[in-house]
């Protein structure tokens, strides 16, 4: 499955791609706590565009398989600019070692055609995971 969405860089967008992305993961069978990462990291990717993007709109390009879910959040912006490190008890400024702590990859690419995070989540399934039928379906039906 893939997806590509494009969002208004306002709070209004977070939410929205909270559901999308989730409904989709729960709707092939991911694990809900596989979901739950996801989803926070993404949330995490969309909110520092909303806080630092210098452009009106941003990408949300998405790709699910039965191993992986890769996700590209690009503000075509100036780039956030420097921001300083986060102390010990600063309410923001977390937010890429969040990203970090929840998905199995994170890189951080930026330049004159702005900022883009990609994220990658190795997936868990439920046991009756709509990937797994097809997958299954897909062998039998190739003996």
């Amino acid at each position: 499955m893939k997806f590509s969405l494009a969002l208004p860089a306002e709070a209004m967008s977070v939410p929205v791609i909270r559901r999308v992305l989730g409904d989709a993961l729960r709707g092939l069978g991911v694990a809900e706590d596989c979901v739950d990462d996801i989803l926070v990291a993404a949330s995490e990717a969309c909110t520092n565009v909303v806080r630092h993007s210098t452009t009106r709109e941003y990408e949300v390009d998405g790709a699910i398989d039965d191993e992986n879910c890769v996700l590209r959040v690009t503000d075509h912006g100036t780039g956030m600019g420097r921001r300083a490190p986060a102390g010990e008890l600063a309410e923001s400024g977390r937010g890429m070692d969040i990203m970090a702590a929840l998905v199995d990859d994170l890189t951080l690419d930026a330049g004159p055609g702005g900022v883009s995070v990609a994220l990658r989540k190795r997936l868990t399934w439920q046991d009756e995971a709509l990937m797994r039928r097809l997958e299954s379906e897909l062998v039998h039906s190739a003996r």
